[in-house]
């Protein structure tokens, strides 16, 4: 903005940022749904509160203009939002000054320049003007002095890798697109080695006195912070703003009402505003006042960044902090469209699977490492040690047993590894534990690289399903030991839900009346005689799935019969007529779910991630480790050089992630460990362009 206008910011300057000044930024993606804009107005440490409020009427006209669909950001120096960084792959630059002080934004070749900048942060990096004296080092990050001709990189002795690379990145972003490519890099890893180098910044900075200061830990909020959403209503009563608190999480998506105009407080971590369709225009322009004049009110720092969003227009960030967001006729990704009508049951399309290595995405869409064809071996803890199970016995789990399955496949000729941990609903609290000590130990003989996942009992991924080719048996309770300790039920019942080898399973319910479900098929089992009870709603190849599974439990003649014409003794054996469920069911997915990505922290005992907006492949380094959300499970990824402490804090993480969520995530979610240079395809289908010989 100069003097109150604006004025388009020249393409190689993009990244600099005056901090006299404020700016609009406008940022446009395309997206399977069209396109998702973005609208930023940024304001400068030293911005004068004129131009700020000029900025912040530029972005509602702007919105105006461009139909009301862009989610509208306001960012403060040194505090911008996740979304923001991500447009600066190299770095953002903060410079002294403002263009009405006479500074030019693009001023390439210029050569008589003395300055010292700050370099900070390990994923989104910002460098920032500082004074031109050793006092404003420390040992944890990286400096750089500019010196026009010469840049000299010195890195902090407790830099992590990743930091040097970034702000190696940074230097040479400014030696190409401020000097024309005509400058040398210099780089001080280590004073002792570097004495040129030293030299010359000993003549610009002085000889240095005293010790350096120690690294300065990043402020930011940690998990449990984020986790405490609050929705209230605004409204103007008699001249006055009232702000009513109407509900905590887990949000839903009804309270919003379309005439109204909301605040969402995300433990003053953000701000959202979501603005009714049929709200006035006159409370439409108030969001961004209404969301400073919230934050004054709440005593949150002046720097809390704010989102402004539309109805109908919402951010992916937005939708994710409510349980469930539903958007209206959409059709689910690939392989799966489900009509919704008049239908008792959503018919699964099946999709091929010999795509699976050819297009990546689909194999992380729906969830598969690969066709299920490799080999399986499974053993049960007993007595905290590993058991082989007989394979005959192969896809019988007992909800009192822990089992570690491992399955083996060849990619390019190679073996790779999946080690499923599958908890038992009533296992003791030290089997669990010594399931997973023995995977440790199991992944240990097979090279470290197997990828080990955690299943809960009753939430079995699509792959697991997969492996046994519909024969997966789950009983309530009990152990599949010799010498069992409880006498088996006489009566049992066992749901049966899948419609081919791909994705059945049968689980064990309470033997009565109201287990059944008209959408599925059932098996009674009693001491004389085994039924298979067909709900009004389910299809001729989930009869034909069921009686398959029903030899496996029983070698019994089978009595098939159709809900509506049930014997007495069926009822009997169940203890009585009784109300079930006959609604029809359909399936729902997270449509609103994009994956994303996070860094993951725990070494200052507090637990905290930093979200990586347009992830891709270069946003994994070798010493992080990082957790990728796709919805239907948790990805742990592992880098070689990361530390023992937060490698043996992942799952712990995970765990602590999926518990502060704010929309009130499912504890049992797969969480999947993947280590670097070991991924497998469902996992490195969410990231565009993947290769596979990086490292």
């Amino acid at each position: 903005l100069q003097n109150m206008k604006m004025v388009p910011v020249p393409e190689k300057a993009y990244g600099t940022f005056f901090e006299g000044d404020c700016y609009i930024i406008l940022h446009t993606k395309r997206t399977s749904r069209g396109s998702a804009v973005d609208l930023h107005y940024w304001i400068g440490k030293d911005s004068s509160q004129d131009e700020q409020g000029a900025a912040a009427v530029y972005v509602t006209q702007l919105d105006n203009a461009l139909g009301g669909n862009p989610v509208q950001h306001r960012e403060v120096q040194g505090h911008e939002s996740e979304t923001f960084q991500s447009y600066f792959r190299n770095g953002i630059i903060y410079k002294k000054g403002g263009v009405a002080s006479g500074f030019k934004h693009v001023e390439t070749n210029m050569y008589n320049i003395k300055r010292l900048l700050h370099v900070k942060g390990k994923k989104h990096v910002s460098a920032t003007e500082v004074a031109l004296s050793w006092d404003s080092f420390n040992k944890g990050d990286v400096f750089l002095l500019d010196l026009g001709k010469v840049l000299i990189q010195w890195n902090g002795p407790s830099c992590s890798i990743a930091e040097k690379s970034r702000g190696l990145a940074l230097a040479r972003s400014i030696r190409d697109s401020e000097r024309g490519g005509r400058a040398q890099i210099g780089i001080i890893d280590n004073e002792k080695d570097s004495p040129d180098l030293m030299q010359i910044m000993k003549m610009v900075l002085g000889e240095r006195r005293g010790e350096l200061r120690e690294a300065i830990p990043d402020a930011k909020a940690d998990e449990l912070q984020k986790a405490n959403v609050r929705l209230y209503h605004v409204y103007e009563k008699d001249n006055d703003l009232v702000v009513q608190e109407i509900a905590t999480r887990p949000l839903t998506q009804d309270l919003l009402q379309h005439e109204d105009c909301y605040i969402l407080d995300q433990g003053g971590f953000k701000i959202y505003v979501w603005r009714g369709k049929t709200s006035s225009p006159e409370e439409k322009k108030a969001a961004f006042t209404r969301a400073v004049g919230f934050i004054q009110a709440k005593g949150y720092p002046s720097s809390t960044n704010i989102e402004v969003i539309n109805d109908g227009a919402e951010s992916a960030m937005f939708k994710q902090l409510f349980q469930r967001w539903t958007e209206k006729n959409e059709t689910q990704g690939l392989g799966k469209i489900y009509t919704i009508g008049k239908i008792a049951k959503v018919e699964q399309v099946k999709f091929d699977t010999t795509q699976l290595h050819a297009r990546p995405e689909l194999a992380a869409e729906q969830r598969m490492v690969d066709d299920a064809s490799g080999e399986i071996e499974v053993w049960r803890i007993e007595d905290l040690q590993m058991q082989p199970v007989n394979p005959k016995t192969y896809g019988q789990f007992y909800g009192g047993d822990c089992y570690l399955v491992l399955y083996t496949y060849l990619r390019s000729g190679r073996p790779h590894y999946v080690l499923y941990m599958w908890q038992g609903r009533h296992a003791s609290v030290d089997e669990i534990t010594a399931c997973a000590l023995n995977a440790i130990e199991l992944d240990k003989k097979h090279g470290d690289e197997a990828v080990q996942v955690r299943v809960t009992m009753g939430k079995e991924p699509t792959h697991f399903l997969a492996i046994f080719k519909g024969k997966l048996v789950i009983y309530e309770g009990g152990t599949s030991r010799a010498q069992k300790s409880t006498p088996e039920p006489a009566i049992r019942l066992f749901q049966v839900r899948g419609t081919d080898e791909m994705n059945t399973k049968a689980t064990e319910v309470p033997a009565r009346a109201s287990s059944l479900n008209s959408n599925d098929v059932f098996r009674l089992t009693t001491s004389q005689v085994c039924y298979l009870w067909c709900g009004k709603g389910c299809s001729g190849d989930e009869r034909e799935m069921a009686k398959m599974v029903a030899d496996i439990v029983s070698k019994r003649d089978k009595h098939t019969i159709l809900e509506g014409q049930e014997p007495a003794e069926f009822w009997e054996a169940l203890g009585g007529k009784a109300p079930y469920a006959s609604e029809k069911r359909f399936q729902e997915r997270i449509t609103h779910y994009q994956p994303r990505l996070f860094e993951c922290s725990n070494q200052t005992g507090r637990f905290i991630m930093t979200e990586v907006v347009g992830f891709c492949q270069e946003d994994l380094d070798e010493d992080d480790v990082m957790l990728l959300d796709t919805w239907e499970e948790i990805f742990l990824w592992v880098g070689k050089a990361s530390n023992t402490y937060e490698k043996n804090e992942a799952i712990a993480s995970a765990k602590e992630y999926l518990k502060t969520h704010p929309a009130g995530r499912d504890l049992a979610t797969p969480i999947i460990l993947v280590k670097q240079g070991y991924e497998p395809l469902n996992f490195t289908g969410w990231f565009n362009a993947w290769d596979p010989y990086k490292w």
